[in-house]
């Protein structure tokens, strides 16, 4: 199963994770990014840059973010590709913080 992206991300899209990815699976709306399972390969390189703890293996997915499996696999083939880092969002830093992060 792919990596996921979830809601931790909305309102943050920190991107550290992009720049370790080496096969350019991240897509971006104004919100957040989500992981095209298609073109993920499953390195999980991306899950410890997160600093928002939003990024799961699929297999150890919390069951309350499960959803965000159909989300970023339908969502992500429709997005522009992120290959650099971005800034993050206006008030990311907050909502990281509200995050007990």
């Amino acid at each position: 199963m792919t990596t996921i992206v979830t809601d931790n991300c909305k309102d943050c899209r920190f991107t550290d994770c992009v720049t370790v990815c080496p096969v350019a699976c991240f897509h971006y709306d104004d919100d957040m990014l989500y992981i095209d399972p298609d073109v993920c390969i499953d390195c999980s390189a991306c899950i410890p840059e997160c600093p928002v703890q939003a990024i799961y293996e699929g297999d150890d997915i919390p069951e309350d973010k499960e959803n965000w499996i159909e989300i970023n696999a339908e969502r992500a083939p429709n997005l522009p590709v992120c290959e650099e880092q971005m800034d993050p969002l206006p008030g990311a830093e907050e909502r990281k913080e509200a995050l007990g992060f």
